[in-house]
């Protein structure tokens, strides 16, 4: 009977260690492969809501494809090409209603001038160098480059329609743009109403 007791004891005290085992803090190497794999996470989630919010619609140049224009991806999300200057627009098309695209589907002209999309990738010339609270207050307060005493983001950018992003959405796609390749192009600026 006493041995089927120190069984049983040493049964339970093994239970416990492995309890208590389990529940210690992780290795520090396991730690970083769980932060490295939350931060995948984060910005393959990015990446989809960018697919999926129309981001390369605007921010990325196109080429011809089978359907049409498309996204060139080798310059996705660099915005409007600096190298790629525009004649004059015809501003009588707006007393019909009418705004003027660009080819490449990056640049907009309307009554409220002319629109260039920013260079979203990670170099300097695009968020390289951006905080994520810049991002966050151009995508749901629309200020340029997430500056306050800057002047708002101008149409066709729908940041109204981002003001209710979920923060957790927000740091996705942040995440997302900060992985990005870097693409080199300094996007003309805005100009202005009969500018």
């Amino acid at each position: 009977m006493t041995s089927h007791k120190t069984l049983s004891l040493l049964g339970i005290a093994a239970a416990l260690a492995g309890a208590i085992a389990c529940s210690s803090p992780a290795p520090e190497g396991d730690k970083k492969t769980t932060e490295t794999v939350d931060e995948n996470a984060k910005v393959e989630r990015g990446r989809y809501l960018v697919g999926i919010m129309g981001c390369d619609d605007c921010h990325s140049p196109k080429v011809m494809g089978p359907m049409g224009p498309e996204p060139d991806t080798s310059r996705r999300l660099s915005g409007h090409p600096a190298d790629m200057p525009l004649g004059p627009s015809d501003t009588n098309v707006f007393a019909n209603g009418w705004v003027l695209m660009s080819m490449q589907l990056t640049t907009t002209h309307g009554p409220w001038g002319k629109t260039y999309a920013a260079n979203l990738t990670s170099d300097e010339t695009g968020i390289g160098n951006w905080s994520y609270e810049q991002f966050k207050k151009a995508m749901t307060e629309g200020k340029y480059k997430g500056m306050d005493n800057t002047r708002p983001l101008m149409p066709p950018m729908p940041w109204p329609n981002f003001r209710n992003l979920h923060e957790d959405d927000l740091q996705a796609i942040f995440a997302f743009l900060k992985s990005t390749k870097p693409v080199k192009n300094r996007v003309p600026d805005y100009a202005p109403p009969g500018s």
